[in-house]
C-alpha cells in the first residue's frame, strides 16, 4: 500500500484574515501558479459568497490552474453553496468545502440552532454541494469545543450524505495539544 500526503493550502483565504492582509485578483492568480508549480494538491482559492471580488478571485483561479483542485469556501447556507459551485465552475478540479458550527455555544448564541437543526442542515448542505461537484469537505466549525458524542454524529452523517473529506479544525485557538 503506498502512501500519499496531500497538501492542502489556504494561503488565499486564510492569509487574507490577518490584519491588514488583502490580495487582489491578479495576486491571488499569481500566488495559486506559485502554488501548482510547487505541487500543491488542494489550493482553497477564498469565500466566493464574501464579496464579489473574492467570487472573481476565486473563479479567476479556477479558470487558470490544470493540476491542483480548486477549493471555494461555502458556509452551510444554500446562497454560498451555489456561490461556490458558481466560482469553480470553470476549474478542471473543483471542490466545495462546507462547514456549520458544532459547538455548543456556536450553535446556540452564532447560529441560533439545536442540533438536530445543525446536523439537517450538514447533511442537507453536503447534498447540494454534491450537486456540483463529486469532491466536497466538510468542517465542524469549532469542533474542538463540541461533544464528542454529537462531533462523530455530524461528521458520520457528512460522509454518509457524500463528503469525501473531513476537516476538524480548531477554529478559536481553543485546544491544547493534549486535545
Amino acid at each position: 500500500m503506498s502512501e500519499h500526503l496531500i497538501i492542502f493550502d489556504t494561503t488565499l483565504r486564510d492569509g487574507e484574515q490577518s490584519p491588514g492582509a488583502s490580495m487582489t485578483k491578479d495576486e491571488k492568480v499569481r500566488i495559486a501558479k506559485q502554488l501548482e508549480r510547487m505541487h500543491v494538491d488542494i489550493i482553497e482559492a477564498g469565500f466566493p459568497a464574501a464579496s464579489p471580488g473574492d467570487f472573481e478571485a476565486v473563479k479567476a483561479v479556477a479558470a487558470v490552474i490544470k493540476d491542483s483542485t480548486v477549493c471555494a469556501l461555502a458556509r452551510a447556507v444554500e446562497k454560498d453553496i451555489d456561490r461556490a459551485a458558481e466560482a469553480i465552475k470553470p476549474a478542471k478540479r473543483g471542490r466545495i468545502h462546507t462547514f456549520i458550527a458544532t459547538s455548543p455555544i456556536h450553535m446556540q448564541h452564532k447560529l441560533r440552532m439545536t442540533p438536530e437543526q445543525v446536523l439537517e442542515r450538514a447533511i442537507a448542505m453536503v447534498k447540494r454541494a454534491r450537486q456540483y461537484t463529486d469532491d466536497v469537505e466538510f468542517s465542524p466549525e469549532d469542533a474542538v469545543r463540541s461533544e464528542m458524542d454529537f462531533l462523530c454524529q455530524v461528521c458520520e452523517a457528512a460522509i454518509v450524505a457524500g463528503a469525501r473529506t473531513i476537516n476538524i479544525p480548531d477554529t478559536v485557538g481553543y485546544s491544547i495539544p493534549s486535545d
